[in-house]
């Protein structure tokens, strides 16, 4: 029976916290109130009546470009804790140069994909 102890508040926690958001799609759904009509039903965009269709074709390179800086981004991010111990990893009697040749070639990795993604194009806008 340990599992079951060991598991039990997480279960616990679980079941309290479907059933309260149960509880609340309930509660909301009988509160709400329930008189649609074409105001309230059409699109709201900043206060700009909408026009034309709403489904409309996006560029694949806007989703390639937000791509692209999501990775960077995020990859440029493993620098910085990196920077922060990289003195205690570098002592001698550490790990000595490893974590910077481990960094170099990180950092190289990231200058490929770059240097790949820009001679594909996917850097142009327009």
């Amino acid at each position: 029976m340990p599992i079951v102890y060991g598991y039990g508040p997480v279960g616990a926690l679980l079941v309290v916290g479907i059933g309260f958001a149960l509880v609340t799609i309930v509660i909301a759904y009988f509160l709400r109130p329930a008189d649609p009509y074409d105001v309230k039903l059409s699109t709201y965009e900043c206060g700009i009546p909408p026009f034309g269709e709403a489904w409309s074709a996006f560029f694949v390179r806007y989703y390639v470009i937000a791509l692209l800086f999501v990775i960077f981004d995020v990859e440029t991010i493993f620098l910085f804790p990196w920077a922060v111990v990289y003195k205690r990893l570098s002592a001698p009697n550490a790990l000595g140069p490893y974590p910077l040749v481990e960094m170099g070639i990180f950092v190289g990795l990231l200058l490929v994909g770059l240097f790949y993604a820009w001679r594909k194009g996917d850097l142009e806008w327009a």
